[in-house]
């Protein structure tokens, strides 16, 4: 459930998050976190009241001139959340489901897209996608909080048949927010990357802290697929548990690799882990990675 609690904690969230971009990015770094950024414009001259981290030393290198960079906000950036809540999203060995961790990642993007005056929409998927406007405002946030709270994660998942609709809805500039616990082939994820390349796109996947270890689970089990009626008989056994952990990790590492290659963001967060943990985590690994670029 997303409470009027969480609102107000995005509101000093949103601040701290602001603050920090203004420190870290100035220059021609964006920052994908929130969607806005900092676009380079024009050369003015140096003067009384100038930030001088702001100078051009290449500029001044051939002119022997003190000029500072201008810069003002990318604009017309369309925020896209698009959460997977399909049957296996409503796992919990805790307090928390993916679903509803990945919900409030979602309302988190969303707060941030509405506090930059930008367009933002939030869209589910399953076995079919759930598609709304883009639009801006209190409003708009309202509505989402509404339809989150409302709805329960059902159907199974096919990621690659609703990003392929969903590219086709896509006219303007857009960051795209994908939040699921991406248990695909990494092919597919290739695929769906490939589609949207014109695009910034951020994959966030959420695992229960069970599936990332399978603690507390040690011997005869009967497990079922929450997305089907298959069921398997199993042992498990510390080798075993070795075996899963080697396997999750060698997955997770493709998909990093498939999004790199395809200039996307892959992050991987426990929901059992605090969530405005995982919004500090994901800001600081992208501020380390625009650094390397500049």
């Amino acid at each position: 459930m997303i409470d009027l609690a969480y609102l107000r904690h995005l509101d000093r969230f949103s601040l701290i998050i602001n603050k920090r971009i203004t420190s870290n990015y100035v220059g021609e770094r964006k920052t994908n976190i929130v969607g806005a950024g900092l676009v380079f414009r024009d050369h003015s001259p140096y003067g009384p009241g100038d930030d001088f981290r702001s100078i051009d030393w290449k500029v001044f290198g051939r002119t022997d001139r003190l000029y500072v960079k201008r810069y003002e906000a990318e604009r017309n950036l369309t925020v896209h959340i698009v959460l997977d809540y399909s049957a296996s999203m409503h796992f919990a060995s805790g307090k928390t489901t993916k679903g509803e961790y990945s919900a409030m990642l979602g309302i988190g993007y969303a707060y941030m897209a509405m506090k930059n005056n930008e367009r933002f929409v939030l869209s589910t998927f399953s076995d079919k996608l759930e598609l709304f406007k883009a639009k801006k405002g209190r409003k708009q946030l309202a509505g989402i909080v509404s339809y989150l709270n409302d709805k329960k994660p059902s159907g199974k998942t096919d990621l690659e048949a609703a990003m392929a609709r969903y590219k086709k809805l896509i006219n303007t500039s857009s960051m795209i927010i994908v939040i699921s616990d991406f248990l695909y082939p990494p092919e597919e994820i290739r695929n769906v990357l490939q589609r949207l390349r014109k695009h910034k796109v951020v994959l966030i996947q959420v695992l229960d802290k069970q599936e990332l270890d399978l603690q507390g689970l040690d011997g005869d089990y009967k497990l079922k697929d929450s997305e089907s009626p298959d069921t398997m008989r199993t042992y498990i056994s510390p080798f075993l548990k070795k075996q899963y952990i080697n396997k999750l990790s060698v997955h997770n590492d493709r998909i990093k690799k498939v999004s790199e290659e395809c200039g996307a963001h892959f992050f991987t967060f426990s929901s059992d882990i605090p969530v405005f943990d995982a919004f500090y985590d994901m800001m600081g690994r992208r501020t380390e990675r625009v650094s390397h670029e500049h």
